[in-house]
């Protein structure tokens, strides 16, 4: 397989993670995005979106390639003020991050200077990333089923049918 073929694989692996985040968010209203089951104040859908972005913020910020990290906005963190933010603000959020992780992905396989993936690979920071991601949806999914926002039957089964998505 040719090293093309790999960016475009590793490309892909990561914009369907990005596709199912947004088909998710996208359908959820202003209801929904302020459910949470925490009793003592944790985060709500909204902001449960908000740390996904903000943790591929702080990867590329911190540790892989901090000039993408420098346009990305960054939402309230535990210390500050916690307003939840508006599903119009995740999605620009989201988009931004996601193409900023993207265009670190494409760079850190090719080499390029100042992209340092994790010390175990290129291949293990995207797994770090989809996982990470990966719970909180699930989170997010079960925080929304118990406040009696479950998703639609066509957004739950479309999360899963990857060659669609």
């Amino acid at each position: 397989m040719s090293n093309e073929g790999d960016e475009g694989q590793l490309l892909e692996a990561w914009l369907t993670n990005h596709r199912i985040n947004m088909r998710i968010l996208e359908g959820l209203d202003v209801e929904a995005l302020a459910c949470t089951l925490s009793t003592r104040g944790g985060r709500d859908v909204a902001r449960q979106f908000a740390h996904i972005h903000d943790v591929r913020r702080y990867q590329l910020e911190n540790r892989r390639a901090r000039d993408l990290a420098e346009p990305l906005r960054k939402f309230a963190s535990k210390g500050g003020p916690r307003a939840s933010p508006t599903g119009g603000e995740l999605v620009s959020a989201h988009e931004a991050s996601t193409e900023a992780v993207g265009t670190f992905l494409l760079q850190a396989h090719r080499g390029e200077e100042n992209r340092r993936p994790f010390r175990k690979g290129l291949f293990t920071t995207l797994s770090y990333l989809i996982a990470h991601e990966s719970h909180h949806r699930g989170s997010i999914l079960l925080t929304l089923k118990q406040c009696g926002h479950g998703l639609d039957r066509a957004t739950a089964s479309g999360i899963w049918d990857w060659d669609r998505m």
